[in-house]
Formats: C-alpha cells, sequence, structure tokens
C-alpha cells in the first residue's frame, strides 16, 4: 500500500509521535472552539508557515491539499452564495487549518510509531477485557486506508491523463472502488493468516 509518509528529514519528524498526536489534539479543538475569523485567520497563517518549513517532505500530500483547497472554495461559495459571509470563512479556514495539520502529522510520522501510542494510550481498556492493540490496529488501518485511497487516486489520475490527456474525474471512482476492495481483501487476508492461527 502506497503511503504519504516522506523519508525526507524535517525538523518534525525530530518530535515523537506522542507529542504530535496530543499537539494535534489541542489545535484541532481549539480549531472548533474559536468562531473568530480573525483567529482562524491567524492559525491559516501558522499552518501556511508549517507547510513551507517542511519543504520538500510535503511532496507526496500537494495533490491532496490541492483537491483539499478545491473543496474549502467550494464550501465558501455555497456559503457565500446564501450570503452567509462569516460562516464561509470560518468553515473554510477550518477546513484548511485541520487538513494541513493532518497532512503534516502523516509526511512526518511512521504509522508504526502511530500504532505503538495508540496502543499505549488505549491499555487501560484492557481491566475491561478489551484488547488495546486490536483496537489500535483497527484504527491504524482506517487510517492506513485514508492514505492509501488518496495515493491510488493519484496514480489513477496520473495515469489517465497520460493515456488521453485529460483529467479523469468521475471515470475513476469504478476502478478506484475496485482496488480499494481488493486491497482490502489481501489486507484481511494477510491478518487472518497471522492472527488466526
Amino acid at each position: 500500500m502506497g503511503s504519504l509518509y516522506s523519508d525526507t528529514p524535517t525538523w518534525l519528524h525530530r518530535i515523537a509521535a506522542q507529542h504530535k498526536l496530543l499537539a494535534m489534539a489541542v489545535l484541532g479543538g481549539l480549531l472548533f472552539i474559536t468562531s473568530s475569523p480573525l483567529a482562524l485567520a491567524l492559525g491559516a497563517c501558522a499552518c501556511a508557515l508549517l507547510w513551507i518549513s517542511l519543504g520538500t517532505a510535503t511532496l507526496p500530500a500537494r495533490r491532496l491539499l490541492l483537491s483539499v483547497l478545491i473543496a474549502a472554495l467550494l464550501v465558501a461559495a455555497f456559503h457565500l452564495l446564501l450570503g452567509n459571509h462569516r460562516i464561509a470563512a470560518v468553515s473554510t479556514l477550518r477546513l484548511v487549518c485541520a487538513s494541513v495539520l493532518g497532512v503534516a502529522l502523516t509526511v512526518s510520522t511512521r504509522p508504526a510509531d502511530i500504532v505503538d501510542v495508540l496502543e499505549r494510550l488505549l491499555a487501560p481498556l484492557s481491566r475491561l477485557g478489551l484488547h488495546p492493540e486490536r483496537i489500535a490496529l483497527q484504527i491504524a488501518l482506517m487510517l492506513r486506508f485514508v492514505d492509501h485511497f488518496f495515493t491510488q487516486w493519484q496514480k489513477l489520475a496520473d495515469a489517465h491523463r497520460l493515456r488521453t490527456g485529460k483529467r479523469g474525474g468521475l471515470r475513476l471512482i469504478a476502478p478506484l472502488a475496485i482496488h480499494m476492495l481488493l486491497a482490502t481483501r489481501r489486507v484481511a487476508d494477510a491478518l487472518w493468516a497471522r492472527l488466526g492461527h
């Protein structure tokens, strides 16, 4: 499975995964607590500086962020058509800031490190008879498949553009869905072979 993680070292790579996850949780919470366009605009400027500071490490995720920016502009246009200028600004800035924070975490943190942090956080659940390692694995797989989804979408779009010279658009949905179903089947078979015996 493809990944948006970048091996290009940055200052963010040197920060422990648990600290990055904590920072993302706090900053993400603040994004949704405040409704001030000015505060969110300042946050967007800080996120832009964060993105720039990561340099070429963001290359694998630039297509993804472009898609997010287009979606944010569509959200803004929808609210502007309804005359909700404040909601347009707040919604767009929140979406952009949250996406940049998520991408920064993804490109600078190995999936295995995230799983380790989740297992430690969920360890108290073992007292209730639950299996923290299984829950951590499920969360990690969900995050990994989101990552893989966008990576595969980019590959299909590039291949279609090379063949036809045009954007794939909605034509990519069927092959993307088939690929994702096959990928989940392969992962399920691998997990059953390893954990089922």
